[in-house]
């Protein structure tokens, strides 16, 4: 069964920049409406100012936990119509334990853990109860193939990562016994030329692609949606498990 997005509100965090930026553009060119969450005004505001009549703005900072539950609060109160929610929003950080100052990296590590994890977890957490109010309703979490062989250079966000996709599929055996009109994706995505990888990697794909491949799979009510070349990684795994560690390593 196709997911309707004609008749749905869609909730994107990270929702003006990157990848989150085209996922609303694409959604509203389908006939969605979005409700973008961001950290930059001046990025929300240019997005609201493009499309006044399909998206409403919401500045919010998910390192915050009390910016979280206050998001919560007002999606509640002035977005009750919302029925998707795409936990795009994530940080990225290099980091040598080896070298650099320890407290440092410790707040580096703790706001990235509470952008990638925490935030997400409290945000699906929060809204479940609008989501399931729907006769048709999706949870996609935007993850990455580093949360299945993580790299040597970002382990805390390839850790976040791995948690979320565990997260995302006891999630959705929850659904599947208690509210089965919920539907719960992870999309895995490869390596996307955005603010976030610049300087890193090669052969990337563009936003735009990438966020056209989550809302096929979206429509498409898939579980796992596997982004380009994050397409050959479940092969790859059951061939050679240590060859895709070393790759992505």
């Amino acid at each position: 069964m196709t997911f309707d997005l004609e008749n749905s509100t869609a909730l994107i965090t990270g929702g003006a920049r990157g990848i989150g930026l085209e996922l609303s553009e694409q959604l509203i060119g389908h006939g969605c409406n979005v409700v973008a969450v961001g950290r930059n005004t001046r990025d929300l505001q240019s997005l609201q100012l493009r499309y006044p009549e399909n998206v409403k703005t919401i500045a919010a900072d998910l390192s915050l936990p009390d910016d979280v539950d206050r998001l919560i609060a007002r999606v509640i109160a002035d977005h009750p119509t919302i029925n998707i929610l795409i936990n795009n929003a994530g940080i990225q950080t290099e980091m040598d334990f080896f070298s650099g100052d320890a407290a440092a990296l410790t707040a580096l590590a703790r706001k990235e853990i509470a952008v990638n994890m925490d935030g997400p977890i409290a945000l699906t957490v929060g809204l479940l109860p609008v989501l399931w109010s729907y006769q048709h309703a999706a949870v996609v979490n935007i993850g990455t193939g580093l949360a299945i062989a993580p790299k040597a250079a970002s382990p805390v966000y390839c850790a976040t990562k791995a948690a979320m996709r565990s997260f995302t599929k006891a999630l959705r055996y929850q659904c599947k016994d208690q509210a089965p009109h919920v539907h719960i994706s992870e999309a895995i995505m490869t390596l996307v030329d955005t603010d976030m990888t610049r300087g890193r990697g090669r052969g990337k794909i563009s936003a735009k692609q990438a966020a056209a491949e989550v809302i096929a799979g979206l429509r498409a009510g898939r579980d796992d949606i596997w982004i380009a070349k994050a397409k050959l990684l479940p092969l790859l795994n059951r061939i050679s498990p240590g060859l895709v560690e070393r790759m992505m390593r």
